[in-house]
């Protein structure tokens, strides 16, 4: 599968074809799923948290008499059904959602996603971006024309997550360029992962031939 390469004018500067060891693996739907969600479960932060009756604080004390005063007996003001009282069955902060993803497996879902991104035709290729200073305004008419040389009318659009920039390499000028941008996010291709590929529509690849050769380099570790 061949694909053009644009420059950040939106102008056709050449074509590229996209390795088969990266863009030709078939869909794992099931792999895929499980990779994603695992992910996912990683970032997830246990803060619900309750006391029991062994934590909350007073209760030392028996409240009044077993007997001779009328009221029903308790022992202590921690029992849960006193108010200010422990909690029963609540949740702990204790429980650990993470799941292990074995690195055979993380590649796979990788190329999985990829692989697919191509074929629905949501692979864009830029020659380079080049911003001598982080400047939102050139960005902004970078994607405009990149959009309209692409084809790719949604990419001007303010919809979350429209677009996914993978770097060859840290670029701070280009980071920060499309910092402001709430439906672009940019990112080195040695942290891509598939949950970010799959959150986005689109995929815009900086540098390609040397975008391809970090890719290989993942699949081969």
């Amino acid at each position: 599968m061949e694909l053009p390469i644009f420059s950040m004018d939106g102008k056709k500067v050449g074509t590229i074809a996209l390795p088969e060891t990266i863009f030709g693996a078939p869909w794992k739907s099931d792999l895929v799923h499980q990779v994603t969600t695992a992910m996912q479960a990683n970032l997830r932060q246990n803060r619900a948290h309750t006391k029991d009756r062994s934590e909350v604080s007073g209760g030392g004390k028996k409240p009044w008499s077993q007997k001779g005063t009328g009221q029903a007996r308790h022992s202590s003001t921690r029992s849960p059904i006193w108010r200010h009282g422990g909690i029963t069955f609540g949740p702990r902060n204790a429980r650990d959602y993470s799941e292990k993803i074995n690195k055979k497996m993380r590649i796979g879902a990788l190329l999985s996603v990829l692989s697919r991104k191509a074929k629905d035709g949501e692979v864009i290729l830029v020659d380079a971006f080049t911003f001598t200073a982080p400047k939102t305004s050139i960005a902004k008419t970078a994607i405009e024309k990149l959009a309209k040389g692409a084809g790719t009318a949604e990419l001007v659009t303010k919809k979350k997550n429209t677009a996914l920039i993978a770097l060859a390499s840290y670029n701070k000028n280009t980071m920060k360029s499309f910092n402001n941008f709430g439906s672009v996010m940019t990112e080195e291709l040695r942290s891509l992962n598939p949950v970010d590929v799959l959150t986005h529509k689109y995929l815009i690849i900086e540098n390609p031939e040397a975008a391809f050769k970090v890719l290989s380099s993942r699949i081969t570790k």
